[in-house]
């Protein structure tokens, strides 16, 4: 049964790794990377906007790259008057996938999730704050990526490196994805309709399009290699120097393993 909605608000066993190092060894390679923060909101929540301007905050005062975030703009209040032009219901079926796996009883909007492991209201600071201060940070992936246009309207990206973080046996079964998540900032849309009307609205960090570069078995090692390609279909506007990229590991039970950051080349 899907989760019933409310109103959007105003406010580990380690097993031996492929190539013979130790758990130790793995925790070694690297420092920590960043912390994975998912906003899901709505331009038809009262409250989003507020929320988006505290994770783009965020975002901004982590300043080395401490903290990474993804806007995932769901379409469960388009109903209400106005329809989202970023929504789209494969994030509100990602949203979905947290509440089961947090265990939570409703979908809500402004939500943040951090490291797929920690949840709080996105307008909360405070919450927001302490669920980064003390999420799991992992090394981030030294993956190298190359880009290609095949075509107009389509962005290849090729990516090859390691993992440089142990996907530890148990947390969740059915091994890990590596995921890619192209994203754009400094969108500004002038509010017609719904609970925001007559508001512009000034969205970053939002996700236009979200693909799997790779799977892998549980128990991988740091430095197992990992390569792969995916597409993105572009949308008309598309400006490379208002995207990045965002490549991070997920496992079954929704856990962010890993995360690294890329800037998209101003000529793509």
């Amino acid at each position: 049964m899907a989760p019933r909605l409310l109103a959007c608000f105003g406010r580990r066993t380690a097993s031996a790794p492929e190539d013979g190092t130790t758990a130790a060894d793995d925790q070694q390679v690297a420092p920590p990377g960043p912390v994975l923060v998912e906003l899901f909101s709505s331009q038809g929540c009262a409250a989003s906007p507020e929320a988006d301007a505290v994770a783009a905050r965020l975002a901004q005062d982590s300043g080395s790259g401490a903290v990474v975030v993804l806007g995932f703009h769901v379409d469960y209040w388009d109903y209400r008057g106005w329809k989202d032009p970023f929504a789209t219901s494969a994030w509100t079926v990602r949203q979905k996938a947290y509440v089961e796996a947090l265990r939570l009883d409703t979908l809500f909007t402004p939500q943040v999730v951090v490291q797929g492991r920690a949840h709080c209201v996105g307008t909360e600071q405070d919450a927001l704050a302490a669920a980064v201060r003390d999420a799991p940070r992992y090394p981030a992936p030294a993956m190298k990526v190359t880009f290609q246009r095949p075509n107009p309207t389509t962005l290849q990206a090729s990516f090859t490196g390691t993992l440089r973080s142990k996907l530890e046996s148990g947390s969740g079964g059915g091994g890990a994805s590596v995921m890619v998540a192209l994203y754009e900032s400094g969108l500004v849309t002038d509010c017609g309709r719904g609970e925001n009307k007559g508001k512009s609205l000034l969205n970053d960090h939002v996700v236009r399009r979200l693909e799997k570069v790779a799977a892998l078995r549980e128990g991988a090692s740091a430095k197992k290699s990992v390569s792969g390609t995916v597409q993105f279909a572009l949308w008309d506007g598309f400006r490379a120097t208002k995207c990045g990229l965002v490549l991070f590991v997920q496992n079954a039970a929704q856990q962010v393993l890993g995360v690294q950051h890329f800037d998209l080349p101003d000529n793509v």
